[in-house]
């Protein structure tokens, strides 16, 4: 007779958003996210390896030099112990300790027994999950092994547990493979900027990215440097250019907060030059999109206020402003962008919520201002 399946439910021991709580109590988070990248930064943190020191080389990010430490806390072990190597090193020392074998302990026998359960599915595989989008829900273990329940970036799937193990070490190895993809494609070069502004065009956002995708990081870098803060204006609006199509091409497939990352990015390169209209644009554009018109509505703002085109512009921005609640200051919007040649059509849905919205006032408005 088979044997009843035993199920435990892994709530207590899920670690979903894990990262982004350390990271709230860290200083320089963002920084060492910026110049290691934020999953190597994290795999780090998994295998011990406490970063002490970083010397920046912004002509050649991958021989950034990392001091780093084995331990998991100051009193472990002193900054004397500590090693260097090159990031590039770095990242494949940090790759190779996680895709190593790892020793698991035996099948849990009761649902309480909560280090049981973590050292059975690996402590190592629990931490990392979340960094890829997946959520573990139960384990059910019978005659035939074990599998999980789990989502993987909002979607329901069944794995069984070696499968995932596996799967996690290929997102771990693909990790490092793009990151040498991205340094081996050179430093930023503004020549790809014109051919991204066609791919763009075409709607070719992965084409986008891979022109682009390994701007930000040397590029936050750089910024904070005395070179970059005395770049030319030209130089300046060539960069946000580049990362306003980046950010937007994130967006449109889905990566809305890296796009956000870049989109700021760009707006710190723009300052008031002659890109900065169309990198507010797209951020603006960007937080609509994603469900945050109040937000949405200061970048947009400030893309009209530095010439960006009405027609373009304000639609967006009346759209925000009618999403918000603030339909006084959406018809306002609306008849500036009618009288900025936007399509009536694009309008006419806007309107008529606005007119539900503030009813008989607003044609006694109309009426008051109408020439006698």
């Amino acid at each position: 007779m088979r044997e009843p399946a035993r199920v435990f439910l892994l709530d207590a021991i899920r670690t979903d958003g894990w990262f982004e709580r350390i990271g709230e109590g860290i200083g320089s988070f963002q920084a060492l996210c910026d110049i290691i990248g934020p999953r190597f930064f994290a795999f780090a943190m998994i295998t011990g390896a406490r970063i002490v020191a970083l010397t920046v080389d912004r002509r050649n990010p991958e021989q950034t030099l990392v001091d780093y430490v084995i331990g998991s806390s100051e009193d472990e072990v002193s900054d004397a112990d500590a090693q260097r190597l090159t990031l590039g090193d770095f990242r494949r020392r940090l790759v190779a300790a996680l895709i190593a074998d790892e020793p698991t302990g035996p099948p849990p026998t009761r649902e309480t027994d909560l280090e049981a359960l973590q050292l059975y599915l690996g402590v190592r595989y629990l931490l990392l999950a979340p960094l890829y989008g997946y959520s573990l829900s139960l384990l059910r273990l019978d005659t035939d092994g074990a599998t999980l329940e789990l989502h993987h970036d909002g979607v329901e799937q069944k794995l069984r547990l070696e499968a995932f193990r596996a799967r996690i070490r290929g997102h771990v190895r693909e990790e490092l493979e793009r990151a040498s993809r991205g340094q081996s494609r050179g430093a930023v070069d503004l020549a790809r900027v014109p051919e991204a502004e066609a791919a763009a065009a075409e709607g070719a956002h992965e084409r986008v990215l891979q022109l682009l995708g390994a701007w930000p990081a040397p590029l936050a870098i750089f910024l904070r440097t005395p070179d970059g803060q005395l770049l030319n204006p030209e130089t300046r609006a060539q960069i946000a250019t580049g990362l306003a199509l980046l950010g937007a091409s994130c967006a449109a497939l889905g990566e809305t907060a890296k796009g956000e990352e870049v989109l700021r990015l760009g707006v710190q390169y723009a300052g008031d030059g002659r890109a900065a209209p169309n990198v507010f644009l797209a951020l603006g554009r960007a937080l609509l999109e994603d469900a945050r018109p109040g937000e949405a509505i200061s970048p947009l703002r400030r893309a009209a206020s530095l010439g960006a085109p009405g027609g373009t512009v304000l639609p967006l921005l009346a759209r925000a402003f009618v999403e918000r609640g603030r339909y006084l200051a959406a018809l306002g919007a609306l008849e500036e962008a009618e009288r900025a040649g936007a399509a009536l059509a694009e309008l006419a849905a806007l309107h008529e919520i606005v007119q539900q919205r503030l009813g008989p006032a607003l044609d006694v408005w109309r009426q008051a201002k109408a020439p006698h």
